[in-house]
């Protein structure tokens, strides 16, 4: 018996020993490279901690991720306590949808995933998108599920792909002006994703479109922001209805994005800088 506590002992101090080893090595191993350039865990965890839970959408715990310009996972966290205290779903959507802004995102465009939505619908001129780049699920759901969220995420260092096409993504842009990869947000409604990963943006100082050539669909000191411009046409003959039940939805810009529960007021975010 006193073996087999003393075995059980030694197995639990190795495993965490590894962990540990585990969490410097990851910590080390981007200290240098394209990780560089973009915010270590803590910084990642603190920024996203004072934005989240945000007033608008259901005023939820979020998670967030920053991936490389190549697609590379450098950090993932969360709000809330622990990692139950937001949809564990949306670990892997935030992924999506950092990896989705950075791909879809160039030194001249910048486009949040929010940008999308409405080309990516049937009929529309970017109908099958959103299955052109998917998941690789073995960096999605490998373990230990105690490491999500920590400076360890097994998805560090692994490119995740996945594409996603509501609010929640936004391209990186350093002091330089140049495009270094993408952050983003999951864990409320599609609107206040947005709200979070764009504050998030700001705080983290990694949004300097207007110093460089990007320019973006939205225009004007916000160029990536959501625009909400969808309407619904009634068929002919027919008065338009006002619940939007039915009839024909058109964005006026072609990059519109619904309107969501407690909509956040997305004329009062930050301009970029």
């Amino acid at each position: 018996m006193d073996g087999l506590r003393r075995c059980r002992k030694s197995l639990v101090c190795g495993i965490a020993g590894v962990v540990a080893s585990l969490a410097i090595t990851v910590s080390g191993a981007f200290a240098a490279g394209p990780c560089a350039a973009l915010p270590t865990w803590s910084a990642l965890q603190s920024a996203l901690a004072s934005v989240a839970p945000a007033s608008s959408g259901l005023g939820l715990n979020m998670w967030a991720t920053v991936v490389d310009r190549d697609g590379i996972v450098c950090a993932v966290a969360f709000s809330g306590a622990n990692r139950g205290a937001q949809w564990p779903g949306s670990r892997v959507i935030s992924a999506q949808k950092a990896n989705t802004a950075n791909a879809f995102s160039l030194p001249g465009l910048a486009l949040s995933t929010a940008n999308l939505y409405f080309a990516v619908q049937p009929g529309g001129s970017l109908f099958g998108l959103q299955e052109s780049n998917p998941v690789d699920p073995d960096a999605a759901y490998k373990g230990p599920a105690s490491l999500f969220g920590q400076m360890a995420d097994p998805m560090v260092g692994a490119r995740i792909g996945g594409v996603n096409v509501f609010g929640g993504g936004l391209a990186l842009y350093n002091s330089s002006g140049t495009l270094v990869g993408g952050v983003g947000v999951s864990g409320d409604t599609s609107c206040t994703d947005h709200e979070v990963a764009w504050k998030l943006r700001h705080m983290l100082g990694l949004d300097y479109l207007a110093t460089a050539v990007a320019g973006g669909v939205a225009g004007g000191s916000r160029p990536d922001n959501m625009i909400q411009d969808i309407v619904f046409i009634a068929p002919a003959g027919q008065s338009a209805d006002p619940g939007h039940v039915t009839g024909v939805a058109t964005s006026l810009s072609g990059f519109g994005h619904p309107v969501c529960l407690a909509n956040p007021d997305l004329g009062t975010l930050p301009a970029v800088q």
